[in-house]
Order: C-alpha cells, then sequence, then structure tokens
C-alpha cells in the first residue's frame, strides 16, 4: 500500500479487515471479468475514498478467482495486523447481481441474536458487505448483470488472532470478525473497542433477563459476576460487558435497546469519574476532581483535616483508604455510588430511562457498597438518548 511510507511512524494509519478483504474481492472479479488478477489495485473505500492495494496470490480459473491482500493496521496495535485478508470468488450463473458471503478458515460465524446479522451466517458486518458489493459492481458491471458472485473471506490464524478480541463474548465463534465503517484504522484509535461495546450491550439485550452489567475491566467483572451470580446463577456471559472507558457509549445504546436494569460495577477512581459528570473515564480526558472527593467526606461527617489531605491528594483511592482507616469507609462509598446515580439520573441525562444498580468494590475486590436508583419509568427516555449522556464531552 503506497501510504504506508508516508506518515512518521507513531502516526500512521492503516487498514481494516472490510477494507482489506474488499479490496481483495475487487481484485479477484477484475479475474473473473478478464481473465488476470491484478498485481495492484485501487478499490473503494466505505468513507467514498480510493486506496491502492498490493494483490498477493492472485489467480483465477473458470468461475473462480482467488486474491490476498496482507493487512497493515498503520500504528495502531490491533491483533489483526499482518494478516492476509483471503477472498475466494465463485461466479453464481445466471443470479444477476447477487452477492453473497461465506466464512471461510478463520472468520467467525454468527451463533447469537443482537450482533444485525444472521445467526448461522458469517461475521462480516454490514458495512463491509456493502463495500465489498460497491467494488464488485463498480469494477465487473457487465459481469454482475448477468450473473451473481459468492465471496468467501479466509483469514489464517484468524482463530488465534479472535482469542485477543471479545468475539467468544459476543457468541461468534471460530475466528475474527470482518469489520470497519470508514475503512481506515486510526493509531490508537478507539473505534474498535467502542463498538464492541455498543455490540456486547445488544446481545445482553437479546439475552431475556432485561439486564446488563458494565464493568471497567477484568478484577471489575469478576466482582460482578460473582456478586450477580450469587443471586442469579443462571445470568450468562452475554449480560456482562466490559465497557472500558466507554459508559456514555454502553448507557447510550442500553437505552437504545429498551434494558431495564443497568449495574455498574467499578472502582473509586472511575465512580468519582461518573458522579462529578464524566462519562469518558479515560485518564487522558479528565482528572479526578479531589474536591468532590473531600466534600463526600464532609457530608459523612470526615474531620476539616481529613478533607482538606483528601482534596490536597492525586487520587480518589488515598481519600477512600484514609475514610477506611477511621471508620468511615462503607458510609464514604455508599455516599460517591449515590452521587454517580444523582448524576446519571438526573434529568437533562439519562432520568429514569432503567433502573441503577451501583456496585462498587475495592481493589482487592470486596464490596463496600451497593445502591440502587429509584425504578425506571414506562417508556421512559432521555432527550439526549442516541447522542450522549453527558453533553459537554467532546467525542471519543
Amino acid at each position: 500500500m503506497k501510504e504506508k511510507a508516508a506518515a512518521e511512524r507513531g502516526t500512521r494509519t492503516g487498514f481494516t479487515t472490510g477494507a482489506c478483504a474488499a479490496a481483495a474481492a475487487r481484485a479477484a472479479v477484475l479475474g473473473l471479468a478478464h481473465g488476470q488478477v491484478p498485481d495492484e489495485i485501487e478499490s473503494l473505500l466505505p468513507n467514498g475514498s480510493r486506496v491502492r492495494f498490493a494483490i498477493h496470490d492472485g489467480r483465477c480459473d473458470g468461475g473462480h478467482a482467488h486474491a490476498m491482500v496482507v493487512k497493515f493496521a498503520g500504528d495502531d496495535p490491533d491483533c489483526t495486523d499482518g494478516a492476509h485478508l483471503t477472498v475466494d470468488l465463485r461466479l453464481l450463473p445466471g443470479q444477476a447481481g447477487a452477492v453473497c458471503y461465506v466464512a471461510g478458515e478463520g472468520v467467525g460465524t454468527v451463533t447469537m441474536p443482537g450482533l444485525g446479522l444472521e445467526v448461522g451466517g458469517p461475521a462480516i458486518n454490514p458495512v463491509p458487505r456493502k463495500n465489498i458489493a460497491d467494488n464488485l459492481r463498480e469494477a465487473a458491471p457487465a459481469l454482475l448483470a448477468e450473473h451473481g458472485i459468492e465471496v468467501t473471506i479466509s483469514v489464517p490464524d484468524g482463530q488465534v488472532m479472535a482469542k485477543k478480541t471479545t468475539n467468544a463474548r459476543l457468541g461468534i465463534l471460530g475466528g475474527i470478525s470482518i469489520l470497519g465503517t470508514t475503512g481506515i484504522v486510526k493509531p490508537y484509535s478507539t473505534a474498535a473497542w467502542r463498538a464492541s461495546v455498543v455490540q456486547g450491550v445488544q446481545v445482553a439485550a437479546t439475552a431475556g433477563y432485561d439486564m446488563v452489567a458494565l464493568t471497567t475491566g477484568g478484577r471489575t467483572e469478576t466482582f460482578a459476576m460473582t456478586t450477580l451470580r450469587a443471586e442469579r446463577p443462571e445470568l450468562p456471559s452475554a449480560c456482562f460487558v466490559q465497557m472500558g472507558d466507554f459508559l456514555r457509549y454502553a448507557l447510550d445504546e442500553a437505552v437504545a435497546q429498551g434494558i431495564g436494569l443497568v449495574v455498574l460495577a467499578v472502582m473509586v477512581g472511575k465512580l468519582t469519574k461518573i458522579a462529578q459528570g464524566e462519562t469518558i473515564t479515560h485518564a487522558n480526558r479528565s482528572e479526578v476532581d479531589t474536591d468532590l472527593v473531600a466534600e463526600i467526606a464532609r457530608r459523612i461527617g470526615a474531620t476539616p483535616e481529613d478533607c482538606a489531605a483528601m482534596a490536597a491528594a492525586e487520587t480518589a483511592r488515598f481519600g477512600a483508604e484514609l475514610m477506611v482507616e477511621r471508620g468511615l469507609g462503607d458510609a464514604f462509598h455508599r455516599a460517591l455510588a449515590q452521587a454517580a446515580i444523582d448524576t446519571l439520573t438526573a434529568p437533562d441525562r439519562y432520568g429514569r430511562a432503567f433502573q441503577l444498580r451501583v456496585l462498587v468494590c475495592d481493589f482487592s475486590g470486596v464490596q463496600v457498597a451497593d445502591v440502587w436508583s429509584a425504578p425506571a419509568l414506562p417508556q421512559a427516555r432521555p432527550a439526549s438518548a442516541g447522542r450522549t449522556g453527558i453533553d459537554h464531552l467532546p467525542e471519543a
């Protein structure tokens, strides 16, 4: 790909699995139409731009053609960087304009509803499907006017790559997903993780329990699973979504899916950021408001000296551990959890679109608070739903 060396290392953009598959498909259909697969082609991306891709292992024989593109992820730490996005096309005589998709080796199969894809079908997302079809029809219009095309996408070692993704949790088994909404991967972008959070909430909505447990990582997920399964042993893993720092997107999707109960399993740092009004909680986006920590402590009877020390501290953890030392830990954590609930359920935010339960654990995974909001109102939907939960935050 010509752009590969154009940008300084650390800032180089790359291409999605969907864009690479579309480029391979375009090259292969040119082989079907003209008898030879080119070594390089210009492919249409979903965002409307055009990029040249090197084509490997191109060959065609009668009604079949084969091509492969090596994925370049730029400087994004993507587990699919270097993957061989391989496409095999098969002509469908007389099925004018039809394009169908098959999961080859290393591409996952959808086994659960909620992803907007057919259960039992290939894990090839809608935008890549459209992008592949657009490239096929643009590159070989006469061929598609008379015949259809079966597109099989394979990714050698895709099953190994999938172990580094959330695919199994989403019910995508046997390999990776073919993804991408623009075709471009930006360095250290959050788009893939953000999309997996949204998909996770969508799958949870189909699990039949009218609840989703949102966690910030492995430790809080273990805590949430242990706590909630002690109450409801039958809860499946699909009800638990590692949202990371993307609370806003998870809550927006919970509203969109009409989920009645949202459980947040958090520790004191993220909890403080939520209480102060942040729903993108990454350390680079905002600092913990230790003045808020001190104010919560003042409300539960902490001394002025302790409150001053907490306000001057760098972390919320300092304040939490000080309150535990003073015998005020339970009251402090409950008050902070209530502050987070008050923030998220304010009328100009999520209101009572869902009932909110905040489970708080310490750094050893021991529960220190369990606070509930008022029940959801029937069909309640805040004005901000589908946009953001906290309007002042920029997009991630």
